[in-house]
């Protein structure tokens, strides 16, 4: 057994030490503490320094990396039994973790392949997961809610996930806090999470993710980040926001590749084959996000939903928009800039062509018509407001581009500008014609 499967079994077996948190009540800390002092002052050398050391913890002669991560647990065990974190959450983040990593290790064995350990992460983070909450559950003798349970182990693994395909293995103290913390949240938003509902969002989102990365739309972390979001989308949502979701997902992938060499050689082609990356997803899909978890948050509030559906179709038409404008309307010469017309190199930030003008606001016109079908409070009149909605924003998107794009504001910073404005124009339009 390798050196880093056998670390990776250690750190499992220290996390499975949260199933005992009910028994042992508010003293759910202690062994977490008492691991995390004994880490980091009383084991030096021997087996066990061997067993949990990192090639860091060698270098400085202290296992850093498992205090980190029992501290960690210690700090999410407080949140449970101080501050109302569901004690079975508590388990699930840090089993999660624990539990992926070592699937992740186990893949390796075999292969270096990055979507296959990233697969071996979520399958056996997602069994723990589960494993975790239905333990807890039992021995606080609780309801066993098994489709809750599955959408929040997958939920919890694929944020787990996502954070270690962005950041280092000493940063697994920041990526199970972070764990714990949203699924609280999404433990809060999710009032009732049906089977058919999370089969379905397990089924459509992972085999969707998995196409994405085979023809190279995606990264790893990419599929990762458009996974988890499908998965928020359907069960927060249903499956007509999954729609409008793909809708911008499926089209503005296939256009990307379009005429890919011929992007290349006019020199406006993305970076990575086409592939989207986190950063790409988020730009584009953050404000979506906060619409559906508005959405759901809104069961509980005085406020009409309706709106939220506007904001997320606008944020979606406007993604579109832009990444047809950009895509399709970049293959035709004469570009201009848009804040003065004046003529511009291919490529050129904020620069536009009447072309590229049309397929945006087809793009638009795209998502409007499918929330209009699969949408039900959207209405033919709503339709309308959500492409124009997508259209300004593809115009905001330019003009940033033109004005504001540059080291301090970035690409993706200016996608989710763009977004926003496709969400608020059409959630007011909507709010004040409807």
């Amino acid at each position: 057994m390798q050196p880093t499967l056998r670390r990776a079994s250690g750190f499992a077996l220290v996390g499975t030490l949260a199933l005992a948190a009910p028994v042992l009540g508010r003293a759910a800390f202690a062994p977490f503490a008492v691991i995390a002092a004994v880490a980091a002052f009383g084991v030096t050398d021997g087996p066990l320094f061997e067993l949990f050391a990192r090639p860091a913890d060698r270098r400085e002669g202290r296992l850093n990396g498992l205090t980190g991560f029992a501290l960690a647990a210690a700090g999410l065990s407080l949140l449970a039994t101080e501050m109302g974190l569901p004690v079975s959450l508590f388990a699930a983040a840090v089993m999660v973790l624990a539990y992926g990593n070592l699937g992740k290790r186990l893949v390796a064995e075999s292969t270096d392949n990055p979507f296959f350990g990233a697969a071996g992460f979520v399958f056996l983070g997602t069994v723990a997961g589960v494993a975790g909450q239905a333990a807890v559950a039992s021995l606080s003798s609780t309801p066993i809610l098994a489709p809750r349970f599955v959408f929040l182990a997958v939920a919890g693994t694929l944020v787990a996930a996502l954070f270690r395909e962005m950041l280092f293995e000493r940063d697994d103290p920041l990526v199970m806090l972070s764990t714990g913390l949203l699924l609280w949240l999404f433990d809060a938003l999710a009032l009732s999470v049906g089977t058919v509902d999370v089969a379905a969002a397990l089924a459509v989102t992972a085999g969707l993710g998995y196409v994405s990365y085979a023809l190279g739309a995606a990264s790893v972390a990419g599929m990762l980040s458009g996974v988890l979001l499908g998965l928020l989308v359907v069960v927060f949502g249903g499956i007509g926001w999954f729609a409008v979701l793909i809708s911008f997902f499926g089209i503005g992938s296939l256009s990307t590749k379009f005429k890919y060499d011929e992007k290349k050689r006019r020199g406006i082609a993305e970076e990575n084959e086409g592939a989207r990356g986190t950063g790409n997803v988020l730009g584009n899909a953050a404000v979506a996000v906060l619409c559906v978890i508005a959405f759901a948050a809104s069961h509980s509030l005085p406020i009409d939903g309706t709106i939220f559906q506007y904001a997320f179709a606008g944020s979606m038409a406007a993604a579109l928009s832009d990444t047809l404008s950009s895509e399709l309307g970049g293959l035709y010469d004469d570009p201009r800039l848009i804040t003065t017309f004046e003529p511009v190199p291919p490529g050129t930030d904020g620069g536009i062509t009447w072309q590229g003008e049309v397929f945006g606001f087809l793009g638009a016109a795209v998502v409007g018509g499918v929330a209009l079908a699969l949408l039900p409070e959207v209405s033919a009149v709503g339709a309308l407001v959500v492409a124009v909605g997508g259209f300004l924003g593809m115009t905001a998107d330019s003009v940033l581009g033109a004005t504001v794009e540059g080291p301090a504001f970035g690409n993706e910073a200016v996608n989710f500008a763009a977004t926003l404005v496709g969400a608020v124009v059409s959630a007011v339009a909507a709010f004040a014609l409807l």
